[in-house]
């Protein structure tokens, strides 16, 4: 999942949310799925202070959380497990999370990070990018729509991970 801009804010109570896509990586071929599209955003309470914007991006570490994101919602950390990375040069290679997320941020907040956040499927969105009524499955699992407008960004994902 591919956030290019996740804002934060809070003073006591805060929140955050940003819009963003799901890509898949095809195991036997390697090519990338369409994009689809999704919402992040959580409701915080307690010691927090600021406000940053920031690009996430969130790896699904098992078919398992690529399944999960099928459905029109879901919570990080209470549904399935996040943690945030790199770990570091040393870490261990075990980890159990069943999302990895990575964020580059600007800004001075003190607070949030992305366990319990929510997930959302952005219906009308995907409806707008492909012109008709689609769902993730649709999307990244029968691959019945396609979009010229995706090509720069499949071509970089290709890319960057060949």
């Amino acid at each position: 999942m591919i956030y290019p801009q996740v804002l934060k804010a809070g003073f006591v109570f805060g929140g955050s949310g940003g819009t963003g896509v799901l890509v898949v990586r095809d195991k036997k071929t390697n090519d990338w799925s369409q994009p689809a599209f999704y919402t992040l955003g959580s409701v915080t309470f307690g010691l927090q202070i600021g406000g940053e914007a920031a690009q996430v991006v969130v790896m699904a570490m098992s078919q398992k959380a690529v399944d999960s994101l099928l459905t029109s919602s879901l919570k990080l950390g209470g549904d399935m497990s996040v943690a945030a990375g790199p770990v570091g040069a040393g870490a261990k290679g075990n980890v159990t999370a069943d999302f990895i997320s990575f964020a580059k941020s600007k800004g001075l907040y003190a607070g949030v990070n992305l366990e319990g956040s929510s997930v959302n499927v952005r219906d009308k969105l995907n409806q707008a990018y492909y012109g008709k009524a689609v769902t993730p499955v649709d999307i990244l699992v029968n691959k019945e729509v396609s979009s010229k407008r995706s090509a720069e960004l499949l071509a970089a994902l290709k890319k960057a991970t060949k």
